[in-house]
């Protein structure tokens, strides 16, 4: 009898072990099917940056001390890897007390150092606002669309603007207009 409760016990275990494993084989599989899926399909250019930009801020909180999980990321960090991008930049950006600090066309090198462009980062961080949200996070929680991040690039835009003497002027909406011209066919017929 005791044996009989033992078989019984042991054909659960079996059973809820094979059903697991069932889910996982049914989850590996739609896992490679996506994958294939995606082979077959190309990603575009902007899919394929905002996946290259996901893992590289992934990595770079991976290798943080103490190492920071996505799930708790915050504004402080992306701050951090916008600074931290800055010594890969290609824009040279004129401190306030170098002779050509407001110059659009500097007639010299200066030792003035070079920074990611505005552009640049406003562009990574629209890719990984939209990243964040595809992996899973919530909106509300996304750190890529906080204000400090918003106020960060407008400073960065402003004082990039102004080391190259070139101001920033924000691009004025198209608005269409009916001009009147006292020739009525452009206006629709009222019944």
């Amino acid at each position: 009898m005791s044996t009989k409760g033992k078989d019984i016990a042991e054909g659960s275990s079996r059973s809820s072990s094979s059903a697991t494993s069932a889910i996982v084989s049914d989850h590996q599989q739609q896992l490679q099917q996506h994958q294939q899926q995606q082979q077959q399909h190309p990603l575009s250019r902007y899919e394929s940056q905002k996946r290259r930009d996901w893992n590289t801020f992934g990595q770079y909180l991976r290798n943080q001390r103490p190492p920071v999980a996505l799930s708790q990321c915050n504004s402080n960090q992306v701050l951090d890897f916008l600074r931290y991008l800055d010594q890969f930049g290609k824009t040279k950006v004129h401190a306030q007390g170098c002779l050509f600090f407001g110059q659009v066309e500097p007639p010299g090198p200066c030792t003035c150092p070079l920074k990611q462009a505005w552009g640049s980062l406003d562009a990574l961080i629209g890719r990984l606002r939209a990243a964040y949200e595809e992996n899973g996070g919530l909106p509300e929680t996304n750190p890529f669309a906080s204000g400090a991040i918003r106020v960060y690039l407008r400073e960065i835009r402003d004082s990039q603007a102004k080391a190259r003497g070139i101001p920033y002027k924000k691009k004025k909406k198209k608005r269409n207009l009916i001009k009147p011209n006292g020739d009525s066919s452009n206006l629709p017929l009222q019944q």
